[in-house]
Parts: C-alpha cells; sequence; structure tokens
C-alpha cells in the first residue's frame, strides 16, 4: 500500500494576495486557466478550472545532496486546499496524463523508475515499493517532466 502526498499548502500561501508584479520579480508567473488549460496543482492535486489563477515557479523537489538534486516548474492554484487522498488512492491530477515514477533510496540515490497511465499507475507504484531498498518515489508529468507528487508506504 502506498500514499501519495501533496506539496503543503503552508509552503505557498505567502505568495496569495501578491499582485503579478510582485510575483514576477520573484520569477513567479501567473496563468489563469480557461477552458481546457491544464494547469496541474501540486498542493490540491488537481489541474486549475477555468477562471482560477495558478503559479508557474521552479521547486525543489529532490533535495537529497547526490547526483539527482533536482528543481523544476510546477503549478500551484492561488489559495489551493491540500489534497487529502486516503492510502493507495490516486488524486485527480494523475489522470488522463502519463506519468513517470522514479523510485529513491532514502540517501536520495535514484534505484528504478517505471511509467504508467490512469489505473495501470498504481500496480507500477506497488511493483517499485517491492524493493525494500526504495525509500520514496517521485510522480512526474512524463511529457513536460514537472514534478507532481512524493509517494510513500503507507
Amino acid at each position: 500500500m502506498f500514499q501519495v502526498h501533496p506539496l503543503p499548502s503552508a509552503a505557498f500561501a505567502p505568495l496569495s494576495g501578491l499582485t503579478d508584479d510582485e510575483l514576477d520579480s520573484r520569477g513567479i508567473v501567473v496563468r489563469t486557466a480557461g477552458e481546457g488549460d491544464r494547469f496541474p496543482c501540486r498542493v490540491s492535486l488537481r489541474d486549475a478550472r477555468p477562471g482560477e489563477r495558478a503559479f508557474l515557479l521552479n521547486f525543489q523537489h529532490q533535495t537529497a545532496d547526490t547526483p539527482y538534486r533536482s528543481s523544476y516548474a510546477i503549478f500551484v492554484i492561488e489559495g489551493a486546499e491540500e489534497a487529502q487522498l486516503a492510502p493507495g488512492e490516486l488524486p485527480a491530477v494523475f489522470r488522463g496524463r502519463p506519468i513517470a515514477l522514479r523510485a529513491f533510496s532514502n540517501t536520495g540515490m535514484l534505484l528504478d523508475a517505471g511509467m504508467a497511465m490512469g489505473e495501470a499507475t498504481a500496480p507500477v507504484i506497488e511493483r517499485l515499493f517491492q524493493n525494500a531498498d526504495v525509500g520514496y518515489i517521485h510522480a512526474h508529468n512524463a511529457m513536460h517532466g514537472c514534478y507532481s507528487a512524493r509517494i510513500d508506504r503507507a
């Protein structure tokens, strides 16, 4: 069994209410979702709805002091509430897009990887966790490479 974790809303709360110019000065791009846009929020773990503001910013998702240290662009919906997922539940943001799964040791070394889409994602996560040396998994949107969520054993 596994548990998908969103990023904490508190980390991004100070951005709400800032002007576009203030956000721009921090290297943050503001997008307003339109019909058909797919801005996958890393806090709510869903795509932004039409009219919602989404912040596009750089985020260091792999902080381990290894060659795999990494940061990349992510979206966070303004004022997003953290997703509350049950063990074994896949978030809405994983549906309809290929997900790359990267399995790391507790020291941050890449051990294995997989890719899946939709309901095929859970079995790949379970397979990666069969290796006792895997400490956690990072999910990424396979097409654009953006970090999506951290997955731990439940």
